[in-house]
This record gives C-alpha cells, sequence and structure tokens, in this order.
C-alpha cells in the first residue's frame, strides 16, 4: 500500500478546517456558511439547502429518484449501477472478485486473465451474488418508539424493539413484496424502513485482467496519483431475461474538469463521527487494537497460503484483498484515534452539545450511560468478537453450520423473538447464501481456520474453557484439518438436509462443523444477551436522547452515520497538495506507461500482455483516474461518480490515505475518493478488448 496515514499527515490547515467545522456544527455561526462537503446524505433528506448555496444546484425530485432507482448495491458489501437499458450494470474489479474467484474453474483464472462475454449466451450466471435497487424510505421511527412502554428494563426494552422492527418489515414484505429493513439511524435517534426489489439471477459480462485493474497492487493501495482501470460488468435478469431498469446513468459526453460538482451515489459500510468522547476512546484503547492483531494474523497466513502453491494465489484472492484493506484502513483509523487534535475537537463538539442540553437530565445522563456501557464492554467484548461474531472460527464451513444450527433453533419462534438475521423479512436473503452452489476450497479452509484457532489461544490461553472447546484437545493445525476433512457441508444438498430435518437433525448430526457450532452456542448466544442488553440497548436508548439534542440544534443539517445504505455524497473534482508538491486532478494513459518504464514493471507494476501490445494504439491522453472532495468511505466502492446533470462520468474505487480519518472527521485539505474515469473505461473497452459491442452498450450509441 506504501505509506499509511500517520498523525503528522494532518498539516496545520486541515486542523483549522476540522475545529471551524465543528465550530459551525455546534450552532455558533450559520450552517449555510459550511466551508466543506461533508455528508453522506439520506435521499430522503438531501442537503438541498448547501447545495443550492454553496454549489448554486437545486437538486429535484426528479433527479434523486432517477439516481435512486439506477444505484445498485452488492449484498456483498459494495456499490455498482445500472449504466444501459439493458440491465448492464458497472462496479469495480475488487467488488465483482468474488464472482469471479467462484467462476474460476480448473484451468481457468478470472481474476488474473479477466473475461469478456461476447455474447449475451456466453455470460456467465454467478452462483449466490444478490443485488438491491431501493425502491422507497418511509420514516419508521414513532412506530418503533411506540413499542418501549416507560419502565421497561434493557432486556424487556430489547425484545420489545427487536419484536417491532420485526412486525414493520414482516407487514411490509407482505405488502410489497419488496425486500424490507428497518435501520437504525444516529446510532438509534431515527429508524427508517428501506425496501429493495432484489435481483439474484446476474451473470458476469466483463472483467479487466488484475494487472490493469490493480496496477500498482499493495504498493499504491490508497495512494495517488493512480493508474489502475478498477472495472468490471455485470448484468441483472428477471425471468430469464436482462433486466429493464426504471433508470440508468447515461455516459456523460463531457469529461469532469477541474472544480466540477460531482455526485457519489453508493452505500457506504459505517463511520461513526456522531459517536460519543467514550465510545472513540474505548475503540482506541481496546477495539481497534485487538482487531489489528487479528487482521494482521490473518493476512500473514493468508499470505503464507497464497506462496505456498501456484494455484493457491487465485483461491486466497478475495479474502486477502478483503483482509489486507481492512488492515490498512483500520490502521489509518487507528492513528487518526491517536491524534490528539482529533479527539480535543470531538470533545469541543461534545461539550457544546451538552451546553445545549443543560436543564434536560435525560440527555445529560446519556452520555454518562454510554461511559458505563463502554465500561462494561471491556470486560467481555474480546470473548464476544471471538465467539458470537466468529472470529476464532475464519471459516466459510464454520459459518454455514452456525447458520443451520441457528436458523433450526429459531425457525419454530414468532419472527419478533427471533435472533434479528433469522427474521421473515430475512429469511429469503439469507437461504439464498445458506444453498449456494459456490465451490468451497478446503486447503483454503484449513489454513484459515488454522490461522484463527490460533489467534483465539493466543488470545485467552490454552487453559480457557472455550480454547479447550474449540481445539477439542488437538493443536490449531491437526484440529482446523480434522473440521474440515470430517464436515459434509461443502455440499448444498447436505445443509439442506439439515435444515429441512430440524433440531432432531442437528442433534443427530456427526458433522465435525455442526457440533462444534452447537457445542459453543450456549456462550455465544450468552455473550450476544449480554452484549445487547448491557452495551447495545443503553446506546441506542442514550443516543436517542443525544440525537433529540442535536435535532433541537441542528435540524436535519447533519447527515446521519452510514449503514450501508443508499447516500448522496458530492464535492468537487479537485487536486491537493502533499510534500509541497502539487498533484493534479487526474491521470492519464500516458502517465501508466511512465510508471510501468519507471518501475521497470516489477511486481505489482507489470502490465498484462495485451495493454504492452496495444500502447500505440490507445488514446495517451485520455483520463484514466480522477479524484474529488466528495465524502466517501469504505462500502462506497463501486459507487457511481455522477455530473450536474445526472450522468456517468466515474467510478468510485478508493479513497486516499489523507481521507482514512474520514471515519471519525471529515476533512477536504488533502482527502479525496479516487475513481477509475467513465472515459478511461471506454476507451479501454473499444481499444484494449476489442468489446464494440459491450463498448457501444456503454456509451449508449
Amino acid at each position: 500500500m506504501g505509506q499509511l496515514f500517520t498523525p503528522q499527515i494532518l498539516a496545520s490547515r486541515q486542523i483549522m478546517n476540522i475545529r471551524l467545522f465543528f465550530v459551525l456544527l455546534l450552532g455558533t455561526l450559520p450552517l449555510t456558511t459550511l466551508l466543506s462537503d461533508e455528508g453522506m446524505w439520506t435521499f430522503n433528506a438531501p442537503p438541498r439547502e448547501v447545495l443550492k448555496q454553496r454549489h448554486q444546484f437545486e437538486i429535484a425530485d426528479s433527479w434523486l429518484e432517477k439516481a435512486r432507482l439506477a444505484s445498485v448495491r452488492f449484498n456483498n458489501g459494495g456499490s455498482g449501477s445500472f449504466v444501459s437499458p439493458e440491465g448492464l450494470i458497472l462496479t469495480n474489479h475488487h467488488i465483482g472478485a468474488d464472482a469471479l474467484q467462484k467462476l474460476s474453474l480448473s484451468g481457468r483464472n478470472l481474476i488474473r486473465d479477466g473475461f469478456l462475454a461476447r455474447s449475451r449466451a456466453e455470460e456467465l450466471p454467478c452462483p449466490d451474488l444478490e443485488l438491491n435497487v431501493l425502491m422507497s424510505i418511509e420514516d419508521v421511527t414513532e412506530k418503533v418508539r411506540s413499542s418501549l412502554a416507560p419502565g421497561l428494563s434493557p432486556a424487556e426494552a430489547a425484545a420489545a424493539r427487536r419484536a417491532a422492527m420485526a412486525k414493520i418489515e414482516s407487514d411490509s414484505l407482505q405488502a410489497s413484496k419488496l425486500r424490507s429493513d428497518v435501520v437504525t439511524l444516529y446510532q438509534g435517534g431515527a429508524y427508517h424502513l428501506y425496501r429493495y426489489k432484489k435481483f439474484t439471477d446476474v451473470r458476469l459480462v466483463m472483467a479487466p485482467e488484475s494487472g490493469i485493474a490493480s496496477f500498482g497492487g499493495d504498493n499504491d493501495n490508497f495512494e495517488f496519483p493512480r493508474y489502475c482501470l478498477d472495472f468490471c460488468f455485470f448484468r441483472a435478469y428477471e425471468n430469464g431475461q436482462p433486466v429493464k431498469p426504471p433508470s440508468y446513468f447515461k455516459l456523460a459526453a463531457t469529461a469532469p474538469a477541474e472544480g466540477d460538482l460531482v455526485f457519489v451515489t453508493g452505500h457506504p459500510g459505517t463511520t461513526n463521527r456522531l459517536e460519543t468522547l467514550a465510545k472513540l476512546i474505548h475503540r482506541r484503547d481496546h477495539f481497534h487494537p485487538y482487531t489489528l492483531a487479528r487482521l494482521r494474523a490473518m493476512e500473514a497466513a493468508l499470505e503464507r497460503f497464497s506462496f505456498a502453491l501456484p494455484e493457491n494465489s487465485t483461491l486466497a484472492a478475495t479474502d486477502l484483498h478483503r483482509v489486507a484493506n481492512a488492515r490498512k484502513a483500520f490502521t489509518g483509523q487507528y492513528n487518526g484515534l491517536l491524534n490528539p487534535a482529533i479527539l480535543r475537537v470531538k470533545e469541543q463538539q461534545e461539550e457544546g452539545l451538552k451546553k445545549a442540553a443543560q436543564g434536560n437530565e435525560t440527555a445529560l445522563a446519556a452520555w454518562r450511560a454510554i461511559a458505563i456501557a463502554q465500561a462494561k464492554l471491556g470486560s467481555f467484548e474480546k470473548l464476544h468478537l471471538l465467539i458470537e461474531r466468529g472470529d476464532a472460527f475464519f471459516s466459510e464451513l464454520f459459518t454455514i453450520a452456525r447458520t443451520i444450527v441457528r436458523l433450526t433453533e429459531e425457525l419454530p419462534k414468532p419472527s419478533g423473538k427471533r435472533l434479528r438475521e433469522y427474521r421473515d423479512s430475512n429469511l429469503e436473503s439469507l437461504k439464498f447464501q445458506l444453498f449456494s452452489p459456490a465451490p468451497i476450497h478446503p486447503a483454503l479452509e484449513i489454513a484459515k481456520l488454522e490461522a484463527s484457532l490460533a489467534f483465539l489461544a493466543e488470545q485467552l490461553g490454552g487453559d480457557n474453557n472455550i480454547t479447550k472447546i474449540a481445539l477439542g484437545g488437538e493443536t490449531p493445525p491437526v484440529r482446523a484439518r480434522d473440521l474440515v476433512h470430517q464436515s459434509k457441508l461443502a455440499d448444498p444438498a447436505e445443509r439442506k438436509r439439515l435444515v429441512e430435518g430440524g433440531a432432531q437433525a442437528i442433534h443427530a448430526s456427526t458433522d465435525s462443523m455442526i457440533r462444534l457450532a452447537r457445542d459453543i452456542d450456549e456462550q455465544a448466544r450468552a455473550l450476544r444477551k449480554r452484549y445487547e442488553e448491557e452495551v447495545e440497548e443503553p446506546e441506542r436508548q442514550a443516543y436517542d436522547a443525544i440525537a433529540k439534542v442535536r435535532f433541537q440544534l441542528q435540524g436535519d443539517k447533519v447527515a446521519p452515520d452510514a449503514t450501508f445504505t443508499l447516500r448522496l455524497a458530492f464535492g468537487l473534482v479537485k487536486g491537493y497538495r502533499v510534500d509541497d508538491a502539487d498533484l493534479p486532478f487526474q491521470t492519464t494513459f500516458n502517465g501508466l506507461y511512465e510508471r510501468h518504464k519507471k518501475m521497470q514493471g516489477k511486481p505489482p507494476f507489470e502490465l498484462p500482455q495485451r495493454w504492452l501490445e496495444k500502447k500505440e494504439k490507445l488514446k495517451g491522453n485520455c483520463p484514466m483516474v480522477f479524484v474529488s472532495t466528495a465524502d466517501t468511505i469504505g462500502g462506497n466502492s463501486g459507487s457511481p461518480v455522477i455530473n450536474r446533470h445526472g450522468e456517468l462520468v466515474g467510478l468510485n474505487f478508493d479513497r486516499n490515505r489523507h481521507g482514512l480519518v474520514r471515519n471519525f472527521v471529515y476533512t477536504e485539505e488533502q482527502a479525496r475518493h479516487i475513481s477509475v474515469h467513465a472515459h478511461g473505461i471506454l476507451e479501454a473497452l473499444e481499444t484494449a478488448y476489442n468489446a464494440q459491442t459491450l463498448a457501444r452498450e456503454f456509451a449508449g450509441r
């Protein structure tokens, strides 16, 4: 990846910008004078006033509806968009990598070599890829709040809230036939019902080689300038025919110029900007150090596995990219939390809210309640993450086993009393993943499970009861081999047999993974119950009280934290300055070949053969990658970047290292989101790949 974020990277101008931003948030100056384009805004509460006053752009309801219906969520953790009236979808290569790996049969490496379907008949069906398109949003805050009678204990309140959310979702599913999810916003200050149309017949259309999709590899990740074409095309089908989407993004005829306003419509994963200082300190001192230790251990194990045999690198590619990317992102976040200036800003923000809440004892008590919850969490968080979240069992087979064990126990209960992931409204998506025919590779499973079992023992010690159960009296290498080889869960038919057999089949099963999931489930459920009642529910009630203060002070002028739901971000196409050097806002194909030559074509700067052969035919001055100040985060990968007219100009794929602190505070002095240029994609299709049919569809010709 190259140089990671350090606290010193925030120059004095950035600190001033951060301070001024929060002063404005605290209401000492009019909000309309905001000097930054912060915000991942919900589509039912867009920043109309800021866009109008700062950018002279009046956002129309029709513009928002078109953008919403053209935007796509990849349920495996990314974003995308419709880019033709024939269901063609554009996303990142690294978002499509999971499908590419699963479609790579013996002798065919789609990640390394790429893929192009020359006709619809050649498009490859993806085994378990679900796409979601947001159809509507409904504010159900009062419906959820009304379920909480005064005087309920945290356990009773959690149960009542869960039941209310499940009923809202179930009623919506029955009435609309759409996937229905109640989303928690402002950490519990609001609840919105999101309804999605699902697509599960998704087919791979085209992917470039990894050598150009991730040119520069780990060295250039989270850096700029960049020279990679991180894109991939899929097509959604319905009833055997390409989907006719109600909206899609047309390719812009004009490339974005420096200073142009652009928008990003995607599904950012998680931010923590509205959390209290106590919560952030807990992350700094407990959660982030633990998470980084786990990610480093898993990354090292996947690298060892990848280098052991030539074919292993393909098997581990998706897992290694996700783990390495997470490790780098968390490193940047952690260094941000170690920056005293950032925590001082958060403290000032909090003090301003507390001042506004004077006389409101419920609100003032909320900050104390969150601090108390952090103290309680610290006493069992590691166990909760290892056992209930499953960090100790980095294995697809174990995840399947746990899902089956819990599904058979949860299904007989009313939907509102089940664990959230087993509610009626989620069952179809859950079973779609559970019964996926995608191959599971035993060697990779063993390597991952061995590393995570060893991490469990390191964290808890060999004499811990959970460690003993997990290891079964064996060392991590032996236990991992036994668990994988003695399980039949790689076969979807076996999974279906167990689910259909219910609790009786689970109790009778001798499958190694089923037995392990069953043996630890009581302890795991107890940890989950404790987390929900001692941490999650008190936090939600406290954040609800704080949110009311914030709403009274600022109205809807502050966007909620990211929740992997559709959001609108905006900013200016703009270069920036680093180490006394002015970086341009975009790169070109000429720059790609100059970078390749300078680095002597050595990994990770080698180019696929076709790119060496096509050098003279490509338009050297064609833009390849550009940056803007738009507010993005993990989960935005694959998001469309559009102009004022709602036309496609780019494809978001990364942030620079200066943007890693955006989980906690937005800056725009140097932080940038990085996008593949839409015209660069078209030039690649036409010239490098001779994909004229696809190019014409993408260009709308």
